[in-house]
């Protein structure tokens, strides 16, 4: 595969994306459910695409969370459905869509606080929540939404759905999804259930959970913080824009470490990368 001359230097404007112009396309763009690219397409354990290319639009999270809210209903999934995004440009209006759906299907949604550095979620803190909360428990399961394209490039929104064990959906769980929430946009979204999203940010099912208090407080049941700190370490943490960046600074607080976080950045160009070989712009979830 031939290497781009890019690779490796800071990415050109000609390169950066345009958030304004995705936002736009994200609620004016309808896909059209016989062209197979425009379709929602699982791949690990979610949909990944973009507003541009007509496949990720609000239509394909209207549909995916109403599937997502029928597949619960059908496996007796009844606990609260935890919900996380992270700094992509079109993962904001996906979870404002997905609470519109799940607060008008009166599913409990654990949302993270404010709309800062808090209000991003890692996968594993998703994961995490999810465990906590099913740990000894037969009935009234948890799940949950990661709103990530992990590291796909700028452009990409994504939408992954995690069962009450913690991990990605498997196969069986996605291909039930996917089919579903095709059959809803061929039917012009007929099925969907949806109220505004100032009544659904405010329904009482709607509910704000620490995500990063739970997660760093839990952090050293499982790794040796004591070790670390002893060890008179300086660490440089660069979050690289994405999700993890408001956990650090807990992380250093709540165990004594000497943490120095070198890039507080959030933009959902990503202009702060180096281009990757391919030519594109792409970095971790």
């Amino acid at each position: 595969m031939a290497v781009s001359p890019l690779a490796g230097k800071p990415a050109p404007e000609a390169l950066l994306i345009d958030p304004g112009k995705l936002l736009d396309q994200y609620y004016d763009v309808h896909p059209d459910p016989a062209d197979p690219s425009q379709r929602v397409q699982f791949g690990t354990s979610g949909h990944r695409g973009s507003s541009a290319a007509g496949s990720f639009n609000e239509d394909h999270i209207l549909a995916t969370t109403q599937a997502i809210v029928e597949y619960r209903r059908l496996q007796g999934i009844t606990g609260p459905l935890f919900i996380g995004m992270d700094t992509h440009a079109l993962s904001h209006p996906a979870r404002r869509t997905a609470l519109e759906v799940l607060a008008g299907n009166g599913v409990d949604v654990f949302v993270a606080p404010g709309d800062g550095y808090a209000s991003y979620t890692p996968t594993p803190a998703i994961s995490h929540a999810i465990l906590t909360y099913n740990r000894g428990r037969r009935e009234g399961l948890a799940d949950g939404i990661v709103i990530t394209p992990s590291h796909n490039p700028p452009a990409d929104g994504g939408f992954k759905y995690n069962p009450p064990n913690g991990g990605p959906a498997d196969v069986d769980v996605t291909g039930w999804v996917q089919d579903r929430a095709n059959a809803l946009l061929r039917e012009g979204l007929a099925g969907v259930t949806r109220i505004p999203y100032e009544q659904a940010a405010k329904a009482p099912t709607t509910r704000r959970y620490d995500y990063i208090g739970a997660y760093v407080g839990d952090l050293g049941n499982v790794v040796d913080m004591e070790a670390i700190r002893s060890a008179g370490l300086r660490i440089g943490a660069d979050p690289l824009g994405g999700a993890s960046l408001g956990y650090w600074d807990p992380i250093t607080h709540e165990y004594g470490l000497n943490i120095e976080v070198v890039n507080r950045v959030v933009d959902p160009t990503f202009a702060f990368m180096t281009v990757d070989h391919d030519g594109k712009i792409r970095m971790d979830c």
